[in-house]
């Protein structure tokens, strides 16, 4: 008897044994998910939101224009202002369809070719494998032409120079050119991009200021004589910024006594 329930004791044992083995414990997981965490989220990067198509442009644009300005002394505000007004910032034609965005004709170009209307029907430009590549030709064309090497002796800061300077050496036929490079420049701050590039040499430019005219009106009893030791002039010059043949004048006429510093 006593010996069955040894053989009993033991076989309990044994069974014991093996049902514990039979258990499987997993441990912690180290990259759970946290409780009140969705694990279908997902973190997206923020768009970056433009106010117009203008500002879209310069913040693609503006490090190879920087770029341009330390090989070629043009300033990137410069540069920027003619590729909004030129490519419609970006928009038209032949920056879209042709990576054009100077509006610079073939003028013995070797390479791809697009056909547009300008000035004329159905003219020549340049067309570029990227963007880029055009941007490096509009530093070509302005660096390795005799007529725009004025352009190069003006201060880097002198943004309103190299507007009115682009417009008279013919780059533009538009009277206005000149000012539309100014309002983009000035209202978009495209001046600080050509700080950056400069750093402690830039110097902010001033233009000349330009005094204007001095005029008098003449009364009883002058005579230019008079109004020469008045102003301090020679009678030979006041008739000469004048227009005067003789010495004939009349009441209320209008005579500049000192012309504008512009004239």
């Amino acid at each position: 008897m006593s010996r069955l329930v040894v053989v009993l004791f033991v076989s309990l044992m044994v069974f014991s044994c093996k049902s514990k083995k039979g258990i499987v414990t997993k441990k912690p997981n180290d990259t759970v998910t946290p409780v009140n965490k969705n694990e279908n989220d997902k973190v997206e990067k923020p768009t970056k939101v433009y106010a117009n198509n203008t500002e879209r442009y310069i913040d693609i644009h503006k490090v190879t224009a920087q770029q341009e300005m330390s090989l070629y002394g043009i300033p990137a505000s410069i540069t920027l202002a003619q590729g909004i007004l030129e490519s419609g910032s970006g928009k038209g034609r032949l920056s879209v369809e042709a990576n054009n965005h100077f509006g610079i004709k073939c003028h013995g170009w070797s390479g791809k070719k697009i056909y547009h209307d300008d000035d004329e029907k159905q003219e020549c430009f340049r067309k570029y494998k990227d963007a880029k590549y055009s941007f490096r030709d509009h530093s070509l064309f302005l660096s390795e032409r005799k007529r725009y090497s004025k352009l190069f002796k003006l201060k880097k800061e002198d943004y309103k120079g190299w507007a009115k300077g682009l417009k008279a050496a013919g780059y533009a036929t538009d009277k206005k050119y000149p000012q539309k490079l100014i309002s983009l420049i000035e209202r978009y701050k495209l001046y600080e991009f050509d700080k950056e590039v400069m750093g402690d040499t830039y110097v902010k430019y001033k233009s000349p200021e330009v005094n204007e005219a001095v005029t008098y009106t003449v009364v009883k009893g002058d005579t230019l004589y008079s109004i020469s030791k008045r102003y301090n002039i020679s009678v030979e010059k006041l008739q000469n910024i004048n227009g005067l043949r003789d010495s004939a004048l009349s009441i209320g006429q209008v005579l500049v006594v000192k012309p504008s510093s512009k004239n």
